[in-house]
């Protein structure tokens, strides 16, 4: 008998652990603005870039450049954080790779 065959299932979780390391960028984007490189050379302390996003919108949350969610802006211990609102599902997520 052959002991070295495991369980449908889980033999695949098991080639997939390693990829459980591996460092992901995330980003939260408030929101984006275009301006003019005249724009952005006059900019100083104290200027206010309009942003296309209104107060009180979700926020983006990207994980390497890819949308996977959005949240609302919170507090923690004195930090700022993200409480995830709408998680994009895993069949959008796979078809947003390619």
């Amino acid at each position: 008998m052959d002991n070295s065959k495991q369980p449908q299932g889980q033999g695949e979780v098991k080639n997939l652990e390693f990829l459980l390391d591996i460092p992901l960028q995330i980003s939260v984007e408030v929101g984006r603005s275009r301006i003019l490189i005249k724009e952005l050379l006059e900019m100083q302390e104290g200027t206010v870039v309009e942003l296309d996003k209104l107060a009180g919108e979700p926020l983006d949350v990207y994980v390497n450049s890819r949308l996977i969610a959005r949240g609302e802006a919170v507090l923690v211990n004195e930090k700022f954080g993200i409480r995830l609102t709408d998680v994009v599902s895993p069949a959008e997520r796979i078809e947003n790779l390619g």
